[in-house]
């Protein structure tokens, strides 16, 4: 029964980790498609969340499970409590990453980015893989080091974000209101989609040592 139990513990571990891989994938295409008006990718990143979130139905059900059926406690509890956690902050990146699409899908054929911060959501874009690739490692592998050098990565997105905002409120921003109002919520669905990484990251943190931490650095 325990090995059992064990077993269902890894399998969940395994669901997280697919989950992120997923979420990866989808913002690596979602910028693709946000920067090169590409129609059909769009389409697929936001078809593609429908996935995002019947996993994490199935692993949240099956966590459930096991919380009613095991009555788990210590390490086990914490893990499994942290797993629903993980898993909602993982729903939720997909969910800004969708987003990000239906930006794209919205002003196509138009490019939804102007060409003064192609570069900077690009940047955006690149930070937000490698965040989320450093997520889902931290997940499969509980490696604190790791887990706590997000909150670093996490400046450099933050940094791009405020860039971003310079751009829209220099002088010379000629394009009005209605595209300044999609780049604040482009750089919001990237800057919060890096908060959700380092969520998660303090997640396993709690995971692997029982206590809470407000900061990873």
């Amino acid at each position: 029964m325990r090995d059992a139990f064990h077993d269902d513990l890894d399998s969940i571990r395994l669901m997280l980790v697919e989950m992120g891989l997923m979420v990866g994938r989808s913002m690596a295409l979602a910028t693709k498609a946000l920067l090169e008006a590409d129609l059909p990718l769009a389409e697929q990143v936001i078809s593609e969340d429908a996935h995002i979130d019947n996993v994490q139905h199935e692993l949240d059900a099956k966590t459930l499970t096991l919380l009613a059926r095991q009555q788990p406690v210590a390490g086990d509890l914490r893990s499994l409590v942290t797993s629903l956690r993980m898993s909602a902050d993982l729903e939720r990146m997909g969910d800004l990453i969708n987003h990000i699409a239906k930006v794209a899908r919205m002003r196509y054929p138009a490019k939804a980015v102007p060409i003064e911060l192609i570069e900077t959501v690009r940047e955006m874009g690149k930070v937000a893989e490698q965040i989320i690739a450093k997520a889902t490692s931290v997940i499969e592998s509980h490696n604190l080091e790791e887990a706590m050098q997000l909150e670093k990565d996490d400046d450099e997105m933050d940094k791009l974000h405020r860039k971003l905002f310079l751009t829209l409120l220099d002088d010379s921003w000629s394009h009005g209101i209605e595209v300044a109002i999609d780049m604040t919520l482009l750089g919001r669905y990237y800057e919060r989609c890096a908060d959700h990484a380092v969520s998660v990251a303090r997640r396993v943190y709690f995971l692997v040592t029982g206590e809470y931490a407000s900061e990873l650095s």
